[in-house]
């Protein structure tokens, strides 16, 4: 009876075992995650904080530094540094100028090393002044198992990430509609007379049902390393792959776990009411409490129903208020664990009145 309780207590262990690293899978990768994009829940994860070179997936953050330092009409001159850059290139002549746009387009479709280069430099100044600003935001988002020493991957000892860490880039730079186009792109013509026409080297936007985006990467140091996200039924994934011999197969295997297993899910709107609060002072004597925005979430069979919310606001506030302010939070618990914090925001103005307007109105209120 012991040998048979010890049995299954060994294969207990190995099945829990197995989900938690993802051996069900059969996946190849050294590090992986599954992500949704629009909450960061993480759906799959195995070895996803493991600090590793991850090559040209770099240039997922080089992309978002610039959208979010520059303009996509500003011109950008080659110079120099930027020619002959080892590895993969759009072939940049010296003194040849093209827009942020088609530099952006060339290095996440072409993967251009020298796009990187001009980009860099034109954006931070220098090298050393754009890989700070990708350091500074890394930190701002929560990469914080991430350094980068240049914006293209190419090997460094001190430039490295965590699979985690890069769908959480992932995650931001799709806060820009304009990755999000440049991603999606299969192919794309620069304004300029050579070497004008780009072609998506992610074959996720080819092979996966929903597939748009992101960015492959390798070196004989990182090996195959992938980012791929696909949307469906409204939901969008992010999976990350590094040192993944079978780059690709293992991130549609991430993808089609998350949409088979987890289902976008409303918990509550925009503008909806959710407390009422007393008015010292004003020309109404209660305010109505809204949410700022909708919450969405991804879960699986059966977690909706363990939802919990809990509010923190005041018990009175006093005027004036302004419509919109925010006036409280509003917590989201799945089985105990926080997992949104939202703000509460005022429905009305509500104005301020001196003494003798206030007793009228007490009055008036009962």
């Amino acid at each position: 009876m012991k040998k048979t309780i010890y049995l299954i207590i060994i294969v207990m262990i190995i099945l829990s075992w197995n989900i938690a690293y993802g051996e069900d899978l059969n996946l190849s990768g050294e590090s992986y995650v599954l992500i949704d994009a629009e909450t960061g829940r993480v759906l799959y994860e195995r070895n996803a904080h493991k600090k590793m070179p991850m090559a040209s997936t770099t240039k997922i953050m080089t992309a978002l530094v610039a959208l979010e330092n520059g303009k996509l009409d500003d011109k950008i001159a080659a110079k120099g540094e930027c020619i002959g850059v080892e590895g993969s290139s759009i072939y940049l002549r010296e003194g040849e100028v093209l827009s942020l746009k088609d530099m952006l387009y060339g290095l996440m479709l072409r993967s251009g090393n020298d796009s990187s280069v001009a980009i860099a430099n034109y954006i931070g100044g220098s090298l050393e002044g754009f890989v700070s600003l990708m350091n500074k935001k890394a930190q701002s988002i929560g990469a914080i198992n991430t350094n980068f020493a240049n914006p293209h991957g190419l090997h460094d000892d001190s430039h490295y990430s965590t699979a985690y860490d890069l769908a959480l880039i992932t995650k931001e730079a799709f806060s820009y509609e304009e990755f999000g186009n440049i991603v999606k792109s299969k192919s794309y013509t620069a304004d300029r007379e050579e070497n004008n026409y780009f072609y998506n080297k992610n074959k996720t936007l080819w092979e996966y049902n929903g597939g748009d985006g992101v960015k492959t990467g390798y070196t004989m140091r990182s090996g195959r390393c992938l980012v791929s996200s696909a949307t469906r039924n409204g939901m969008h994934l992010i999976a990350v792959s590094l040192n993944a011999s079978n780059w690709f197969n293992d991130n549609y295997k991430l993808l089609d776990y998350g949409f088979n297993n987890y289902n976008r899910q409303f918990v509550y709107d925009s503008n909806q009411f959710i407390k009422k609060i007393y008015v010292l002072n004003g020309n109404k004597e209660y305010l109505n409490l809204v949410t700022e925005n909708s919450l969405f979430y991804p879960f699986k069979e059966g977690e909706r129903e363990n939802i919990k919310l809990s509010i923190d606001v005041p018990d009175t506030i006093e005027a004036p208020i302004e419509k919109g302010d925010k006036i409280g939070y509003i917590y989201t618990y799945l089985d105990g664990k926080l997992i949104h914090e939202g703000s509460l925001i005022a429905k009305s103005t509500i104005k301020r009145i001196n003494k003798f307007e206030s007793i009228i109105n007490k009055f008036k209120f009962k």
